[in-house]
């Protein structure tokens, strides 16, 4: 597994490091399909770096700041759909994966964690760069290794499995992040094993769900007159897997989804919106309610859902994980989404209860005339530029090949109002941290051009996610600057407050102008309508060879 590189003529052979529990992580991860690794400086860490930059089956991509440098991964598992490693060096750097960590864990996205470390002798002894570093991560990671540094073949074996069960835990029960930690006794920079060792894989079989405990939910789902389904954040290859069982569950129980799982070419209405639209709120509340995926963006249509009294609340995890989204849950199913949506598919298609088919079809038509409504509603011009940006924005990339991620806040919220397409967004935990960054390591790995939506501050705290030299032409970067968290204007009781301004909604003056000329961002502002009709059809349309920005200004 050693490396050749042929560059200007010269035939170069990579030797590996001469660390044993290094080596045996870097032939396990190539094994387990582990092949993009996001690496940050450091000198503890260099064994493992340059394992990583050695190794011919690894693409590695560079990353200074940490905290950007989690998100990164994030971005990158995501394109690829394959898990991802960070790599960082020993102390504080550690800590700053933490919110991009969280957010893997929530999203179940497979992120190994891979940190550097003294010698467990030197950790709380005053040395430099140390503190303790296993279990640093807590309850956001599925599992903390330790590992040794091997003297005998007894401890080779435990760190062979120490790194087999990392890996089957990063991927179990849909996935999430896994923490590898590792001492790396000096000297450091002895490059001088020529090949990787042969390790031994441990393979898992997961179990499936139970097909007949779905088949009798399903059934009696089917009965329901006034059903329910409620798909929260998923995946989109998860989506596709249910794609076709969602369309003819349609037909038969109201389905209500948000462009964060749904990747159907067709707009949605805005959850919230449907909530204003009620007239009754009790002829809209339902009998039966089937609650798959992650979070929702919509908290008016939570908070309605949450003061229903259906006859039975099904909450389906794929980790088994006690979720009462709508604080009314009656059951937990252990499966993956796709596969109780096929399973309902089925029963309501074989159903033959005639009352109940009549008295479910006007409950599904009273809620299609709202979504309708919504729809129809948000298609009006608002007058507000920040709101029009994200109107035109997608009517520019209408019918176009393009990945977009949102920003929380404010822009998730609009886009939701206009978006034909999936949107990628960190609704993990909600966090602004780490959205461009998130990004930007998608568009590292995307065939097509990737878009963010992003707000000011959200921006400005994760600007040095465009401090990357990979960076290209497919990222643009529509940035809503109102020059505060406008979020937070919302909450009418705040404007009275001395802390409202300063130290809720961050008011500020600056721009990214300079940023993006510090980064080699191709950057416009639109402060008038014309000069954002101009601008969105030149971030859509434009051939560039470097990230572009159109900056509207509120």
């Amino acid at each position: 597994m050693a490396r050749d590189n042929d560059e200007n003529g010269a035939n170069e052979k990579y030797m590996y490091s001469d660390k044993i529990n290094v080596n045996i992580l870097t032939s396990l991860m190539v094994t387990h399909g582990v092949r993009t690794v996001v690496v940050c400086p450091g000198s503890r860490n260099a064994p493992l770096a340059h394992n990583f930059a050695s190794c011919p089956e690894m693409y590695c991509v560079a990353a200074t700041d940490e905290r950007s440098a989690g998100f990164y991964a994030l971005g990158l598992a995501l394109a690829s759909e394959r898990p991802v490693a960070v790599c960082v060096t020993s102390g504080s750097a550690l800590l700053n994966l933490a919110p991009a960590v969280a957010e893997a864990y929530y999203r179940e996205v497979p992120l190994l964690v891979i940190s550097a470390d003294r010698p467990l002798a030197m950790i709380n002894q005053l040395q430099g760069q140390t503190l303790p570093q296993a279990g640093a991560l807590g309850m956001m990671v599925k599992a903390t290794m330790q590992l040794p540094e091997p003297h005998n073949e007894v401890e080779r074996w435990y760190c062979n499995r120490l790194v087999n069960e990392a890996m089957i835990k990063m991927l179990l029960h849909g996935g999430g992040p896994v923490h590898i930690n590792v001492p790396i006794s000096e000297p450091l920079y002895n490059f001088a094993v020529e090949e990787l060792p042969e390790e031994r894989k441990i393979s898992m079989a997961a179990a499936s769900a139970d097909e007949a405990l779905l088949t009798a939910i399903a059934a009696d789902f089917a009965k329901a007159r006034k059903p329910l389904i409620v798909v929260g954040q998923m995946e989109r290859r998860e989506w596709h897997k249910a794609a076709e069982a969602v369309e003819r569950l349609e037909t038969r129980a109201v389905v209500l989804a948000e462009k964060l799982s749904d990747d159907s070419e067709r707009q949605l209405p805005a959850l919230d919106m449907l909530v204003e639209l009620m007239a009754d709120a009790a002829d809209y509340q339902p009998d039966y309610i089937i609650y798959v995926g992650g979070n929702m963006v919509a908290k008016a249509m939570r908070q309605f859902l949450q003061h229903t009294k259906p006859r039975r609340s099904i909450v389906v995890s794929e980790t088994g994980d006690v979720a009462d989204v709508m604080m009314n849950a009656t059951d937990i199913v252990e499966a993956k989404p796709s596969e109780m949506l096929r399973a309902l598919a089925s029963a309501v298609g074989s159903s033959s209860d005639a009352v109940s088919y009549n008295e479910t079809s006007t409950w599904i038509e009273s809620w299609q005339r709202l979504k309708t409504e919504a729809i129809e509603q948000a298609n009006v011009a608002t007058g507000n530029r920040q709101n029009e940006a994200i109107r035109e924005f997608f009517r520019a990339i209408r019918g176009k090949e393009m990945d977009v991620h949102v920003a929380n806040s404010l822009s998730v919220r609009m886009a939701l109002k206009y978006a034909d397409r999936y949107l990628y967004v960190n609704r993990g935990v909600n966090g602004i941290e780490g959205s461009l960054s998130t990004a930007a390591g998608f568009s590292i790995m995307s065939a097509c051009p990737v878009a963010c939506i992003i707000g000011d501050l959200s921006f400005f705290y994760d600007a040095n996610a465009l401090w990357n030299q990979e960076l290209c032409g497919n990222f643009r970067i529509l940035l809503i600057n109102n020059k505060c968290g406008g979020i937070f204007s919302k909450f009418e009781q705040l404007a009275d407050s001395p802390a409202c301004d300063s130290y809720v909604m961050a008011k500020h003056n600056a721009t990214a102008e300079g940023v993006c000329m510090q980064n080699n961002v191709a950057y416009r502002k639109a402060e008038t309508d014309d000069e954002l009709r101009d601008g969105i059809s030149w971030l859509v349309d434009e051939k560039c060879p470097r990230p572009m920005m159109l900056e509207v200004m509120g």
